[in-house]
């Protein structure tokens, strides 16, 4: 009886404690416009704060025409479209966590608009003007990018073509979506500071946090089953690289300290395809590496771009 009893009792404790780890790592928090332009109060992003909200007020002015698509499971996702010319190709891009798409691209939207590309800026699921209860680290997510690639195709016709561009969870998310299934018209991908897998990154922040990996990890994965409806280990960017077979080029800032630079290293490593190409940008913080070196920066991406789009 009394082990029988402790098993009752632990099943609503457990239940309890895998919902606030849910709430915790999952949810993402009503944005305001104003929220877009704030930039984490430290030393990295201190040397950049004006010039990033400056950036990011001309993004918000750019006229764009509203793209709205269905999810595979219902919901209803938000984009933002720039049209240059019905030739152009298309580039794609998806923020990163508890971010917005201005603020994580306020710089590549203007490069993409200023070389003739058109753009496609989206809301990621539970962010902006996108439905969703949750974030997913990419699991679903990488499906909602699939939807999205065919929404392009179908606006701009069978033969155009595509780059994926993703920023840190924008950035495994278009990673993931290589394990998936690209059209044919998907010619490569641009993933800039995106982690292994939702399993390595949360581990990290869980010891950042200085929990004990066991059993919040537990706790955090189970909270995904139950509330969200995924899970977290169901797959990941190194396992989508193991069979990409379309160009990636990877870039990481070497003092990135959310998602260690070593993560981008071994999503390189475990890319199969031709024509890969790893940029790493010397003191670069998370996220920073187009401010911190413009020029090497566009001068990479450019070429990249180039080089697989006219293939």
């Amino acid at each position: 009886m009394p082990v029988i009893l402790t098993i009752i009792l632990l099943i609503p404790a457990a239940a309890a404690a895998s919902y606030f780890c849910y709430r915790l790592a999952f949810s993402v928090p009503k944005q305001s416009r104003e929220a877009l332009f704030e930039m984490p109060d430290t030393e990295q992003y201190a040397p950049y704060s004006a010039e990033s909200r400056q950036m990011i007020s001309d993004a918000l002015e750019i006229p764009y025409k509203e793209a709205v698509v269905t999810s595979y499971d219902g919901l209803r996702l938000f984009g933002k479209c720039y049209i240059a010319s019905a030739e152009a190709p298309w580039l794609i891009m998806l923020h990163g966590y508890r971010s917005g798409a201005e603020r994580d691209f306020c710089g590549g939207l203007k490069f993409g608009i200023d070389s003739g590309f058109n753009v496609l800026l989206v809301d990621q699921r539970a962010h902006g003007k996108s439905e969703g209860k949750c974030l997913t680290f990419g699991i679903k997510e990488r499906y909602d990018c699939l939807t999205w690639t065919n929404y392009v195709i179908s606006q701009a016709g069978g033969s155009c073509k595509i780059a994926l561009y993703g920023m840190s969870m924008g950035a495994a998310t278009v990673l993931m979506a290589a394990g998936s299934g690209l059209p044919k018209n998907v010619a490569c991908i641009v993933a800039d500071c995106g982690y292994t897998s939702p399993k390595a990154i949360i581990k990290k922040v869980i010891r950042e946090m200085h929990y004990p990996v066991f059993p919040t990890y537990a706790l955090v994965r189970l909270g995904g089953m139950l509330f969200g409806g995924f899970d977290i280990e169901e797959y990941s960017a190194v396992q989508a690289m193991e069979k990409c077979d379309i160009p990636v080029l990877f870039i990481h800032g070497d003092d990135d300290r959310f998602v260690p630079c070593d993560m981008g290293r071994e999503n390189h490593r475990h890319c199969r395809a031709e024509g890969k190409k790893l940029l790493i940008v010397p003191n670069a913080g998370h996220g920073m590496s187009y401010m911190s070196d413009k020029r090497a920066y566009l001068g990479t991406v450019s070429e990249f771009l180039k080089s697989a789009l006219e293939t």
